[in-house]
């Protein structure tokens, strides 16, 4: 899988940032009404994630949820992860997420 370049990609995703870490990466930040909210999101992401067998890294502290997008394979930002940022955008704002 060929490797992209990060600020290329995030052209095209304007409510991502560059993971600011040890590897190339890109990261988005979600806020939601609640709890329930949030968790729902993670569902939907998750069955989508399982599907295409690209699974994000993430964490969730009650409304918030952070999510990394990197392909470990290729060491770094690929289509597969552009591709599950599209859709996370797609979920989020199905979920009335706030930036």
């Amino acid at each position: 899988m060929e490797r992209l370049d990060v600020a290329e990609v995030l052209k095209g995703l304007p409510a991502w940032h560059a993971h600011a870490g040890d590897r190339p990466g890109i990261e988005r930040k979600l806020v939601f009404a609640d709890f329930n909210a949030a968790f729902g999101f993670m569902t939907r992401v998750a069955l989508r994630a399982d599907k295409v067998d690209h699974h994000p890294e993430w964490s969730n502290v009650y409304n918030r949820v952070e999510v990394l997008l990197t392909t470990h394979d290729a060491g770094g930002v690929t289509q597969r992860d552009v591709d599950m940022a599209g859709f996370i955008d797609e979920a989020a704002a199905a979920m009335g997420a706030k930036a």
